[in-house]
């Protein structure tokens, strides 16, 4: 065992002691099937940085089954890098221990920054030497979801042109997390709607706390609005809009402000598997897809500005919000200044400019000559509120982090864990992004970032 997740076995309904047994350790690394599982491995299709696949499915994860939560909500438990299924493709079907600890970390730490997401139920290692650059160890990651039904499920039978299937998994998909939509005429179009807005309002929260996917084909977007597959995905640093990691992102089309453009795209294709379920007649279903789609721009929009407001402390709403929101972007921008460290000021500026965040704030951007002016006029607008510029900041504290998983922490975590087969640094880590809006001491290194020679400038899949 690396790590066992005693909070989410607590929340599951499944006994924590039980699975850091060596029975539980055995189902957990594959060797052993619980009462009551049916193991699969998923087939769907998906659009990979723009270019169809008409099949891919579960190469390197096997679903066990679904438990039910003690609140009744149904979950999947999954077991990725378990070995080859019939859709590894030549692959090995295993994971290894730096990507096992990557999503471990990363999906936790979007659970505490209260982002949909995924969950890691355990890591283990297996024991075995998988090939990849080199060779390393091997491990599998529990993964946590509502379910594992994705854009690229309903590709796959819309391109094997099954619509009885597509039907089948229609109305599958609304039970399961979007009941409400069988209660409207038009449910297709009703459940069409329902997971558009759902995934307007997950990249908006994305872009509030500066978090990069980095792989947002078709396959990797869950229907049911949740964060899944963190491959290559970090935090940036320093601002900037245009800004990957991935190392098979060579064309930025999944850089951080693509991510809200792109889902829409990957919602189209999405849209394109439901026509015939929208309306008989191919047109009406086109008009009535091209409706809904045209709502997503709308909702992320609403989605993103209600954010951006509660990071600046705008409890109102003023014509002149977004120019305010996008000026001060375009400072950290010019600044190269870090993008949660300065919003994290940005909440003490509020109380005062001698306070630690103001003189911080005054230092990595005091020289550009806009940001005087831009302060002074942000001052001025929080000041057009009935309330006080200190709750307003406890108000920015919400939403602005004190702490996020940087990449040369992560990076740190497995390091150690390649080399003194130890979790100390990981668990530690998580520990303190267990509460990622509490202040935390001046100078922490959790909250610090990275120097230059720290700092990683690039990240890997690991299939």
């Amino acid at each position: 065992m690396i790590r066992l997740n005693r909070a989410l076995a607590d929340e599951l309904g499944l006994d924590a002691d039980a699975l850091a047994s060596p029975a539980g350790l055995a189902v957990l690394a594959g060797n052993d099937l619980p009462d009551g599982a049916e193991p699969l491995a998923m087939a769907y299709a998906g659009h990979q940085f723009g270019h169809f696949v008409p099949q891919l499915g579960d190469g390197r994860a096997i679903l066990l089954g679904e438990v039910v939560s003690a609140g009744g909500e149904r979950r999947d438990i999954q077991l990725k890098g378990s070995g080859r299924t019939p859709f590894s493709r030549g692959g090995d079907g295993r994971a290894w221990l730096g990507p096992v600890i990557r999503e471990y970390i990363l999906s936790e730490a979007m659970h505490a920054l209260k982002v949909p997401t995924t969950r890691a139920l355990a890591a283990v290692r297996t024991g075995e030497t998988v090939i990849r650059e080199a060779p390393r160890p091997g491990a599998i990651v529990t993964r946590v979801a509502s379910s594992h039904i994705r854009v690229g499920t309903f590709q796959y039978f819309a391109a094997r042109e099954d619509t009885d299937a597509l039907r089948l998994l229609t109305d599958h998909a609304i039970e399961r997390h979007y009941p409400e939509a069988k209660q409207v005429k038009d449910h297709c179009r009703a459940f069409l709607q329902a997971v558009s807005h759902r995934q307007a309002r997950l990249v908006a929260k994305w872009l509030q706390v500066g978090f990069i996917h980095g792989v947002m084909n078709t396959d990797n977007m869950a229907i049911s609005g949740e964060t899944i597959d963190y491959g290559p995905c970090a935090f940036m640093d320093e601002y900037d809009p245009q800004k990957t990691f991935s190392s098979i992102d060579r064309n930025g089309r999944y850089a951080y402000d693509q991510q809200a453009s792109i889902a829409q795209w990957n919602l189209t294709r999405l849209a394109e598997t439901l026509l015939p379920q929208l309306d008989p007649n191919q047109d009406t279903a086109i008009e009535i897809a091209k409706s809904v789609l045209g709502d997503f721009t709308i909702v992320f929009q609403r989605e993103w500005q209600n954010a951006m407001r509660g990071k600046f402390g705008l409890l109102t709403e003023e014509e002149t919000d977004v120019d305010l929101i996008r000026e001060f972007l375009s400072l950290l921008e010019r600044r190269k200044a870090d993008f949660t460290e300065s919003f994290r000021a940005l909440c003490e500026l509020a109380e005062g400019s001698t306070t630690p965040g103001g003189k911080l704030l005054n230092s990595s951007l005091g020289e550009d000559p806009a940001w005087q002016p831009w302060q002074k006029r942000w001052l001025e607008r929080l000041d057009r509120q009935q309330k006080s510029r200190a709750d307003a900041a406890r108000i920015m504290k919400g939403y602005n982090p004190a702490m996020i998983p940087r990449n040369h922490h992560v990076e740190r975590a497995i390091q150690e864990a390649l080399e003194d087969e130890g979790s100390e640094y990981m668990d530690e880590m998580l520990e303190t992004l267990s509460h990622p809006y509490d202040d935390q001491p001046v100078g922490s290194p959790w909250i610090v970032p990275p120097r230059a020679e720290e700092k990683v400038l690039q990240t890997f899949c690991g299939t």
